[in-house]
């Protein structure tokens, strides 16, 4: 079975814990900004009619805001 983008956010959701602030927070922690509402909007039954699709870009995003959320900040390397 493919799952969708929607479908990766949804698990990962319920796996973390996460509620949609939370998750508005994680993608800010790289700089990405979406509202509570677009966000509800990928979290709706494909047939409502608000429904909307998460792009690659959007899941990605996500992936890495919550490694920054789990383990913190990535640290600077030095320079040679």
């Amino acid at each position: 079975i493919m799952l969708s983008n929607n479908d990766i956010l949804k698990k990962l959701r319920v796996a973390h814990k996460l509620r949609d602030e939370d998750i508005v927070k994680i993608l800010k922690l790289v700089d990405f900004e979406i509202t509570k509402g677009a966000l509800g909007d990928m979290f709706r039954n494909e047939d409502h009619p608000k429904y909307m699709e998460a792009e690659n870009q959007i899941l990605r995003k996500f992936l890495d805001g919550l490694i920054v959320h789990l383990r913190g900040p990535r640290p600077e390397r030095k320079k040679k």
